[in-house]
């Protein structure tokens, strides 16, 4: 059973937990995990070896093994202050089969049945950019009106696109009945916060109205134009001792080059060399150093056409799970003499800003796959330190 609502300190509950990298990124802005869920079996068998080993982001979580349809969450109702969560994104992955509402996995009905009857605070939601295109679009307009308007519920045998007009008439009268929230919606590089990874996820953020909350998504804090910069100055290379004779930059960097000729206020993009920057050579054996686990090299990368692999001195390309296993020719890094070898797991995990501690005991497939189905636990800490601060200063006006 989950624990009982504890003390004064702000809380929060996960949905589709995955491997953790969202409710981690959750945890590190301060706010206690009260329960978790996750349906597959793998990825609960990984939190739960990092919870045993002590990991402190980790720290005290109740996680359920079961589908979020089959979760009461009744025992919190009206306790939570954020519910987050990533609503599993193949029904809308530009790689899979397109099948969006569709495709039995499309877990927002499920997560906004868990809004209503908890009646949280505020909450944070993640998924592919696919939900945004044209071809999900009304879909997603649906999905953010029965996020704003919960009480709502669709009607026995009635079509969700019959479901979205009633909403649409109800939202136009300007009514406020029942529960509802201010809900935003933004398509986020992750990158642009500091991640070392090009990796473009759509954020629902959601605030409950009576709170009267004032919030924004966080400006960017990193760009390629200060990348370049800092490369165009010779301060990136530099840090790494790379002589002028070594300093390679891809044809889209070169083309961009000349054109900034002042410095940027940003920061520069953390690149793959960033990320695995500290990590010995991985080779076939396993290194046992308290730092290195899951570092070994897996062998049979080939690239093929539109699959090249990540360049050393630019942000990773996005981590992939894929619908049936890790797709090949993805998730490798590419030498500028066009050799190319698969990521190890703690390369993967660094680009998803996990912490050098938290560990894998399941195969390299596997963990790619959890891997590349998480939120860079640095993006998330981000989101939610600033709905954090929100809910504080609204709780004191």
């Amino acid at each position: 059973m989950p624990r009982g609502i504890r003390g004064h300190k702000l809380n929060s509950i996960e949905l589709f937990a995955g491997v953790g990298g969202l409710a981690m990124g959750v945890s590190k802005a301060g706010f206690e995990q009260l329960f978790s869920v996750e349906q597959n079996r793998r990825c609960c068998e990984t939190i739960n070896l990092n919870i045993k080993n002590g990991l402190l982001d980790l720290n005290d979580w109740d996680v359920l093994n079961s589908r979020i349809e089959d979760s009461d969450f009744s025992f919190f109702s009206d306790s939570v202050d954020l519910i987050s969560g990533g609503p599993p994104c193949q029904p809308f992955s530009l790689g899979g089969k397109h099948l969006g509402n569709l495709d039995k996995r499309d877990g927002f009905p499920h997560a906004i049945e868990a809004i209503r009857v908890v009646r949280p605070k505020a909450f944070l939601f993640e998924n592919v950019r696919g939900l945004t295109n044209k071809k999900f679009s009304n879909y997603f307009e649906y999905v953010k009106l029965c996020l704003t308007y919960p009480d709502h519920l669709k009607k026995e045998n009635e079509t969700w696109e019959e479901h979205l007009s009633r909403l649409e008439d109800f939202h136009s009268c300007g009514k406020i009945i029942g529960l509802n929230y201010k809900v935003l919606s933004k398509v986020i590089n992750a990158a642009d916060y500091g991640v070392p990874q090009k990796r473009e996820r759509v954020f629902i953020v959601g605030f409950r109205s009576d709170l009267g909350v004032k919030w924004h998504f966080p400006m960017p804090t990193h760009s390629q134009k200060a990348l370049i910069w800092s490369q165009k100055t010779g301060e990136y290379w530099d840090n790494y001792g790379i002589s002028n004779k070594k300093r390679k930059l891809s044809h889209g960097v070169l083309a961009q080059f000349n054109k900034i000729n002042e410095e940027p206020s940003s920061r520069p993009w953390k690149t793959l060399r960033d990320a695995i920057s500290g990590l010995p050579k991985p080779t076939s054996q396993t290194m046992d150093e308290f730092r290195f686990h899951n570092h070994e090299l897996r062998l049979g990368a080939k690239p093929y056409p539109g699959h090249t692999g990540s360049l050393l001195d630019e942000p990773s390309k996005t981590l992939k799970a894929g619908s049936h296993g890790v797709p090949g020719g993805e998730n490798m890094i590419r030498n500028y003499d066009d050799s190319v070898r698969y990521f190890t797991i703690r390369e993967s995990a660094r680009l998803q800003t996990f912490s050098d501690d938290f560990k894998f005991d399941c195969a390299w497939g596997q963990a790619m796959w959890q891997l590349g189905n998480a939120v860079p636990v640095e993006l998330s800490m981000l989101l939610s330190n600033s709905i954090k601060d929100s809910l504080l200063n609204s709780s004191k006006g």
